[in-house]
């Protein structure tokens, strides 16, 4: 297989069309599963007994599980409708674009599902220590560190050579 260097512009789009597609399987496994459990949730005696304010951040997690589905599975929608028009292109740049969205409702639906569940165990102290500890750790992990990694990435690559035939002042 060429390496990334000698595949044309064409075989790249392809590439990372499926590698977005890719992550997206992990990404929905994780939403689908959270949302089944938050469906399946309503049904019980307990959520019945719940207070007004209980019920408020469940339906919250759900609306924010609900809208996380929605935007990680419109880049596969968008490839099936739009790939053969040659649109990749349109298909990575919108694509990334609710990915990182997506993933951010996903965050929000898992740490006010993990709150709400220390709320309803521990009571409201241990909502708001365990949703800041949650919520920390999904923004340090899915969004801080790939920033960090890509400018210390940035910082120790070798910067770029002049041409040959540079004659830079001396």
């Amino acid at each position: 297989m060429a390496g990334h260097d000698e595949e044309t512009s064409n075989q790249r789009l392809a590439r990372n069309v499926n590698e977005l597609l890719a992550e997206l399987r992990v990404a929905q496994a994780g939403v689908q599963i959270l949302f089944g459990f938050l469906l399946s949730v309503v049904f019980t005696t307990l959520f019945r007994e719940a207070s007004g304010f209980e019920k408020a951040v469940h339906l919250a997690a759900v609306l924010l599980a609900a809208v996380s589905t929605a935007l990680l599975s419109s880049p596969a929608a968008w490839h099936r409708i739009l790939f053969r028009a040659g649109r990749r292109d349109d298909i990575l740049r919108a694509g990334n674009r609710a990915v990182l969205a997506g993933l951010g409702c996903l965050a929000a639906a898992i740490t006010a599902t993990v709150a709400l569940i220390a709320k309803v165990v521990y009571g409201s102290i241990a909502m708001a220590i365990v949703g800041v500890l949650v919520g920390a750790t999904f923004a340090v992990l899915w969004f801080v560190v790939p920033n960090f990694l890509n400018h210390t990435e940035r910082d120790t690559r070798p910067a770029p050579q002049p041409p040959r035939d540079y004659k830079g002042a001396e």
